[in-house]
């Protein structure tokens, strides 16, 4: 299954694993505003929100630059 939703939306920029298999509501910790995000989208946003955690700028900056190219809404509203 995840090889199929790998082929339909954008390569991830680092390795991911994936644990959902519909789109799931995600909320800005801070705001509150929610979006839905595709499986894939979900795996990078908490890889992002890891690397925060971890200092792992490199890997943060990554992460955004792909969410802001693919997915530009929900990057508004859950990483800008």
């Amino acid at each position: 299954m995840a090889s199929d939703i790998l082929h339909k939306v954008p390569n991830p920029p680092f390795p991911v694993e994936i644990m959902d298999k519909a789109p799931v509501e995600v909320a800005n910790p801070f705001s509150g505003e929610k979006v839905m995000l595709e499986p894939i989208a979900v795996a990078v946003y908490d890889c992002i929100k890891g690397a925060e955690m971890m200092g792992d700028h490199g890997m943060v900056e990554k992460g955004i630059d792909w969410f802001i190219e693919h997915y530009p809404k929900e990057y508004g509203v859950l990483l800008d």
